[in-house]
């Protein structure tokens, strides 16, 4: 049984420790701020993601789970650790990675043996050799020989279904030059080698860039279908069933082929910047993904100008209330960076309208995000507490709540009846477009 550390206890580095432990191996999950770390002694989560806390709680109390903010014991009583720290993005797009580097010198500071250091934070390519440096340089300073290898481990993790994402994963990448590391990792995860989950090796570079290359992809197809959507609406035509189309053709697989307001979240937006920046740093061009980017951006601008324009023929702007629904950037998680939501709410306070907002976990966080507009926002307790005196609702996060409001309740609680479902939600209900002013997305 392997002893693992897991440095870091942010969104992935929590959940990484969580399923290791939930793997049979002991689990020691270090973080510099001590009062998460207390909390997460006390079972307390500082992120909703169904299924955690179950697990966690199981983990803790069969001895597997340890919670630390003393680095030096964990590099000391550990044999793999991982790195789990954030890699934010700067300013010019490009990944921060003070926070890796950081930890790779303490992992030199303190090693006492053959160690293996798993990138797990998305890092661009490159990085894990820069680790290693630091690593190394920490060793000769100290004047001690310790031998270690360096691997690129990417997660691929979805918000709201990161247990589920763990347990079962599509593949697990192992990115190294070394045998003996890619033998200690295989242990590492042994119930998903024996459960015959695709094991791919390779290595460091292209390990790194595979995460990337995934989550550009993906950003790609949603900038795609939501472009079509904008014509769609201007010609006639129905984007579901051109999504439907699309995706029975096995080559395109229907999979990120919803319209919407475009992605938020903590990935596709940090992660598409990221290889844009490293492209031009290796000389190249991201056509593609730049485009994507922009489309993106264009897409919510595009959601907030026609809410806006629409209503703006009927009712002042500025003497319109704005009910909204869902503030995370997707169901089943708490996290609002990014997420369209926010643009939305600030173009429409920005042009005088007032906003009554509800979302299931994502309010706590949207608090803060939006601290400069607070004087313009009412937070709910429900949707229909939201719904009072709206002159319109505008569903930005598909909940399944919301999926089964009792609209007759909403209708009459609201001053107008205007809809805007950006997710498609009620798409194919006729009720719902009889009852309401209704606006979908392409549809």
């Amino acid at each position: 049984m392997k002893n693992i550390g897991v440095i870091g206890t942010g969104y992935v580095g929590l959940v990484q420790g969580v399923i290791m432990a939930e793997f049979g191996m002991n689990v020691i999950c270090m973080d510099v701020v001590s009062e998460k770390i207390e909390k997460l002694k006390k079972g307390v989560l500082p992120i909703y993601e169904p299924g955690l806390k179950e697990l966690l709680d199981k983990n803790v109390a069969s001895g597997r789970l340890h919670f630390l903010t003393d680095i030096q014991e964990t590099v000391e009583n550990t044999d793999v650790i991982f790195i789990a720290v954030g890699t934010p993005p700067q300013d010019d797009g490009s990944a921060d990675l003070q926070y890796v580097q950081a930890v790779a010198k303490n992992i030199g500071e303190y090693m006492n043996d053959y160690k293996v250091i798993v990138d797990k934070s998305t890092v661009p390519v490159g990085t894990g050799t820069v680790v290693r440096e630091i690593v190394q340089v920490e060793l000769d300073r100290r004047g001690v020989r310790f031998e270690f290898d360096i691997v690129s481990n990417p997660e691929f993790l979805r918000e709201g279904k990161a247990v589920h994402d763990c347990l079962t994963p599509d593949r697990v990448v192992i990115g190294t030059e070394s045998e003996k590391a890619v033998e200690i990792m295989k242990k590492v995860y042994d119930v998903l080698y024996i459960n015959q989950t695709p094991f791919l090796i390779t290595n460091l570079e292209t390990a790194e860039m595979i995460k990337y290359a995934s989550n550009a992809f993906q950003a790609v197809k949603i900038s795609f279908i939501n472009e079509m959507a904008l014509l769609a609406d201007k010609v006639g035509a129905n984007i579901q069933e051109i999504a439907r189309g699309m995706g029975m053709d096995g080559r395109i697989s229907s999979k990120f082929l919803h319209a919407g307001p475009g992605y938020g979240g903590s990935c596709f937006p940090k992660d598409t910047q990221a290889i844009a920046d490293i492209a031009q740093k290796n000389d190249e061009q991201m056509l593609v993904i730049e485009a994507a980017i922009k489309a993106n951006d264009k897409q919510k601008r595009k959601m907030s100008e026609r809410i806006i324009s629409t209503i703006s023929q009927e009712i002042p702007i500025k003497n319109a209330t704005f009910a909204i629904w869902g503030l995370s950037f997707k169901p089943e998680t708490d996290d609002v960076r990014d997420a369209p939501s926010i643009d939305v709410i600030r173009a429409l306070v920005s042009a005088g309208a007032r906003i009554r907002a509800y979302c299931p976990e994502g309010m706590k966080e949207a608090k803060w995000r939006l601290k400069d507009t607070e004087d313009f926002i009412t937070y709910c307790k429900n949707e229909y507490e939201a719904a009072e005196g709206a002159d319109a609702i505008i569903l930005m996060t598909e909940w399944h709540q919301f999926r089964g409001a009792n609209l007759d309740k909403v209708k009459v609680a609201m001053k107008n009846d205007y809809f805007f479902d950006l997710r498609n939600v009620f798409s194919k209900n006729i009720e719902v477009k009889k009852m309401f002013k209704y606006s979908g997305v392409g549809c």
